[in-house]
């Protein structure tokens, strides 16, 4: 049994430290890089596996805590952080290693680099993984969060908002402005107060909560490949509904559906698989998809 190795704290000069522990699975390199920023930062983050997240803070800077995990000390050592600050613009990326770069090829597999950052509530952020999962707490700016494997989760988050996965599920709490979610695989569970709408999923349920104060924008549209898509829509809320199931039925509990026209050539045009009208007084398009699934409209 491999015996604990006691911590040791490494000063990297005014912008970072360093220091290393052992777990029961493999050994830790824990750094901080700090950022002065005034104004609005531009902050773009990318490690090749392992999670990020993203929180504000009352403090007008940035911090950036990075923890490695890897096999060996060596292997650690052999991942690189690269910086660079210009004004107002951060941007940070751990590379992967080569294997050739220490010893026991292959061992890179197992090396990880998460990202924890601390920022300003106002910012504009691009953060990608390559392997990990994706959380974001109370910012406000233009928001890029994308992983090729992993869950993404977020709450209390305004601005242009768009959301990429390739394979997880999402989940937003709170969203305003316009925002844009993908996933290749995995349910899709939004809440806020958005006025431009797209969820897509490759495969997984869908739904959405348009809490009150909702409008529209600009078209909103709502797909899944495969699975349900459920709808909550506030009091007062005004759309041009256009509902599809390729395979399933529509359900609705919304008492205002046929708007002020009644004819049905008008006002509504509906089939087991179809439904197609005016929601209150109308406006943009609501569309709404599914490959396999039930399509259920209610109120909030």
């Amino acid at each position: 049994m491999k015996a604990s190795l006691p911590a040791a704290l490494v000063v990297l000069g005014t912008l970072g430290s360093a220091c290393v522990t052992v777990d029961s699975h493999s050994e830790i390199l824990r750094e901080e890089k700090h950022f002065t920023v005034n104004g609005i930062a531009d902050l773009r983050l990318a490690t090749f596996d392992g999670s990020i997240h993203i929180q504000s803070w009352d403090k007008p800077g940035i911090l950036i805590e990075i923890e490695k995990r890897g096999p060996t000390r060596e292997s650690l050592n052999a991942v690189e952080v690269k910086t660079e600050q210009k004004g107002n613009r951060i941007d940070l990326e751990v590379k992967q290693p080569r294997s050739e770069s220490y010893s026991g090829i292959g061992l890179h597999r197992s090396i990880s680099a998460s990202l924890t950052v601390s920022v300003p509530r106002d910012v504009n952020i691009v953060a990608r993984s390559g392997d990990g999962s994706i959380r974001i707490e109370r910012v406000n700016g233009r928001i890029e969060a994308r992983t090729g494997d992993g869950s993404i989760r977020a709450s209390e988050v305004g601005g242009e908002l768009l959301f990429d996965t390739g394979d997880g599920s999402v989940m937003i709490d709170k969203a305003q402005g316009r925002l844009s979610v993908d996933t290749g695989d995995g349910s899709v569970d939004v809440g806020g107060t958005c006025n431009a709408v797209k969820l897509h999923t490759g495969d997984g349920s869908v739904v959405y909560r348009a809490d009150p104060g909702s409008s529209m924008a600009d078209n909103w549209e709502i797909t899944t490949g495969d699975g349900s898509v459920s709808v909550y829509l506030p009091q007062g809320f005004g759309a041009e509904l256009d509902a599809h199931t390729a395979d399933g039925s529509i359900r609705s509990d919304i008492e205002s559906l046929e708007g002020p026209e009644k004819s049905d050539d008008v006002g509504r045009r509906e089939s087991k698989r179809t439904l197609r009208t005016r929601i209150g007084s109308g406006g943009k398009q609501l569309r709404v998809r599914t490959g396999d699934g039930t399509i259920r409209l209610r109120m909030n």
